[in-house]
This record gives C-alpha cells, sequence and structure tokens, in this order.
C-alpha cells in the first residue's frame, strides 16, 4: 500500500497555525518569558569571565559568584542612572512651556503663509498638547518601575543559571564531537549571542561617549541619559538610531533652536552611522546570519510579543528560534538559505578552495647577470657518433669481417 504524504498547502497552514497559538501564549505569559530570555543573554554574555576563571583553576565559589557580581552591579548601575535621570527630564520639560508655546505660534505662521486655512491650522494644533511630553516622562517612569518589579525575579534567574552554568559546559565538554543536532545548534546559538553581544556592547559604548560629548558641547541638556539610550538602542536593529535620537534634537530645539537641532541630527549621523553602519559589520560578520528583511521582521513581531523588552532581545530571541526550528534539523537547510540569505557553508568553502596557478617569481636581473642554465643530466648514456656499439660476439653469431683480418 502507498504510504500517502501529507500535502505541502496543508503543512504550511498546520505551521503557521501553530506558530500563531505558541507566540499568542508567549504573549500572554511575557511578563516571564522576557526576564527570563533576558537572563538568559546575560548569561551568555558573561560567560567568557567564567571561562577564564576556569582557566585559572579558581575556586567554584569564585566561578559562580564573580560573573553573578558582574552582572547584578551592571544592572543596579543602569537602574539607578536611568532612575536620576528619567527623574530630571520630568523637572524639566515644563520648563520649556513657553519655548513649546513660542515654536507652535512659529508652526501656525508659517503654515498660514503656505495657504493653509485657519481651521485647519486650529484641528492640527488641537491634536498637539505640550503636556504629551511629560506624560512621556511619566510613562517612561512607570515603565522602569515595571523593570524593578522583575529585578527581583531576573537576579533569581541570574542566580539559578549561574549555578548551572558550568555543570552545563562541564557536560557538553564531554560530548566532544559526538554531539547531537539540537545540542550543536544551541552550542552554536550560544557561541553567536555572545559575539553580537560583545561587539555591539563595544560599538555602542563608543557611540554612547562621542554622543555625550558632542551633547555636551551643543549644550543639551542631560546628555548623560541621552548617552545611556543611544547604548540601549543600539541593541534595537533598524529603528535604534531614530529612537535614541529624536529625545536629544527635541531638546537641542527647545534650547537652542533650530541650529542647535540640526547640529544635533548632524552630530548623531555622522557618529552613529558610520560607527554601525560601515565599521561595526566588519568586526561583526556572520554572527547574526540573518537578513536585513528578517531582522526587521522580527523586530515587529519579538515587540508585538514582549514589549519593548522584545525589541532590544529581538536578535538573541530570533537567533533562538532559527537554532531550535532550523540549525536543528539537517533537512531545513533551504530555511537557514532564506533567512540569512548566504549559501550553505560548504558552497562557499567549495568556491573559495579553486587552485589557483602558481606564478613563477620574474627574475628581473640583465639577462648577463644571470647563472647559467645547468646542462641537463640523465642516467643513459650519450649515444656513440658512428652509431650503437656493436655487441659481443656470441656461439650463435659469426664475427664481423675485421675481427678475422686482426687475427
Amino acid at each position: 500500500m502507498a504510504e500517502q504524504r501529507i500535502p505541502r498547502a496543508l503543512t504550511v497552514l498546520l505551521g503557521t497555525a501553530s506558530a500563531i497559538v505558541v507566540l499568542a501564549g508567549i504573549r500572554e505569559v511575557s511578563s516571564i518569558v522576557g526576564p527570563v530570555v533576558l537572563a538568559l543573554v546575560l548569561v551568555i554574555a558573561v560567560s567568557p569571565v567564567r571561562e577564564w576563571l576556569t582557566e585559572r583553576r579558581a575556586p567554584g565559589w569564585a566561578i559562580i559568584a564573580a560573573p553573578l557580581a558582574l552582572l547584578i552591579v551592571f544592572l543596579l548601575g543602569m537602574v539607578a542612572v536611568l532612575t536620576l535621570s528619567i527623574a530630571q527630564l520630568a523637572v524639566l520639560i515644563p520648563t520649556y512651556s513657553d519655548q513649546l508655546n513660542q515654536l507652535v505660534a512659529d508652526a501656525q505662521r508659517w503654515a498660514a503663509r503656505l495657504g493653509y486655512g485657519s481651521a485647519e491650522i486650529s484641528r492640527a494644533l488641537e491634536s498637539f498638547d505640550p503636556g504629551q511630553l511629560l506624560e512621556l516622562a511619566q510613562q517612561l517612569l512607570a515603565g522602569l518601575i515595571g523593570v524593578l518589579s522583575s529585578l527581583f525575579l531576573i537576579a533569581v534567574l541570574l542566580l539559578a543559571m549561574s549555578l548551572d552554568a558550568p555543570k552545563f559546559a562541564r557536560a557538553l565538554g564531554h560530548l566532544g564531537e559526538n554531539r547531537a543536532g539540537p545540542i550543536a545548534a544551541l552550542v552554536k546559538f550560544a557561541q553567536q549571542v555572545r559575539r553580537y553581544l560583545i561587539v555591539s556592547t563595544f560599538f555602542g559604548l563608543i557611540c554612547a561617549v562621542l554622543d555625550v560629548a558632542a551633547l555636551y558641547i551643543l549644550g543639551v541638556p542631560l546628555p548623560l541619559l541621552w548617552g545611556i539610550l543611544a547604548l540601549i538602542t543600539n541593541y534595537i536593529p533598524n529603528i535604534g538610531f531614530v529612537i535614541g535620537l529624536a529625545p536629544p534634537a527635541l531638546l537641542g530645539l527647545l534650547e537652542g533652536g533650530l541650529r542647535t537641532m540640526i547640529l544635533v541630527i548632524v552630530a548623531y549621523v555622522a557618529i552613529n552611522v558610520v560607527i554601525q553602519s560601515f565599521i561595526q559589520p566588519k568586526f561583526l560578520g556572520d554572527a547574526v546570519g540573518l537578513s536585513t528583511t528578517v531582522t526587521f521582521l522580527s523586530l515587529i513581531l519579538w515587540t508585538f510579543v514582549l514589549g519593548p523588552l522584545g525589541a532590544l532581545l529581538a536578535i538573541p530571541l530570533s537567533l533562538l528560534t532559527r537554532a531550535l526550528l532550523v540549525d536543528s534539523d539537517p533537512g531545513a537547510e533551504w530555511a537557514a538559505v532564506l533567512l540569512s540569505g548566504e549559501p550553505p557553508p560548504e558552497n562557499r568553502s567549495r568556491a573559495g578552495s579553486r587552485p589557483t596557478p602558481e606564478k613563477k617569481p620574474q627574475d628581473k636581473r640583465p639577462e648577463a647577470e644571470r647563472p647559467a642554465a645547468p646542462p641537463p643530466t640523465s642516467d643513459a648514456a650519450p649515444p656513440s657518433p658512428s652509431g650503437p656499439p656493436p655487441s659481443p660476439p656470441g656461439p650463435d653469431r659469426p664475427p664481423p669481417p675485421g675481427a678475422a683480418a686482426a687475427r
């Protein structure tokens, strides 16, 4: 009896429906999934410290405590700086009410010159309320309080994962090269995430320091807050630069006018675009393994599922999904090609390993100074000028005529 195969269209529909159900479930428990993924990414980020301590034969408690303390100090420092800066922003925004009203009046006169009626301008201005900026600051504070409420959960998860990380490392080390498909895919996922975080953090810090210096020179308030925002938004693909630019550009407009805002935009473009678009990709290489379109779609998807934390973790979440569903399945190589937009590794190595003919070095010395070519050597004796040598007479062969006369 012939085996019946499931139609491909039905397979696609079932897979799509399953993905929607899983994503809807993750969204319902996003307050748990988000901190879990964040803790996992942070533990992977400090794994080089744990490996370094293991190579130095440090005690077991130090291998666990040092990476955990490093993560806790980092999180508490970020929360402290953000709390202070956002509190200053909430106090600072109401002082710009006069500047905001003046900007609205200038915009109204400019629109009137372009021929727009007063009724259209009034409707447009009614939709814009300067007090919305204060509400935005309050929303940021509320979001910060939400992070603080999840900080205890993140700390507990970090402690648990830090305790288990050395055990998992030893277990994977015993497997050696005999790793199954899912295990090898997860190891590759950890390596990709670690390289992505190290490179992104390094260049993000460079961008943040340069942005703070530029904002300080231009006289924009709260340059430290906007530098930290630039560092955080460096992990948001595609649109992180725009998110980090909008607040300081608006404050530059309120503080120093249109000229200051333009200078802020030019400084950010010169710093962030050059570093993030031209320098950083050369060091990051193919660590991500996702095309630009897939990266942008993953940003939209994970932001919808997990909120702002999903935007920060869009790349690690996409890499984890690829490791579980694509890299662990040998028959899903076509999906890996579609996600990365690059040929399989064996095809790249085969294309890059074509033998090239060796070129002999050219002797540029004059012909008189060149050494003479050695004469050809051969093991066989040179032929006689009179022909081949005579063979000795035998019993069945008569002697040559000259031999009888000589006798």
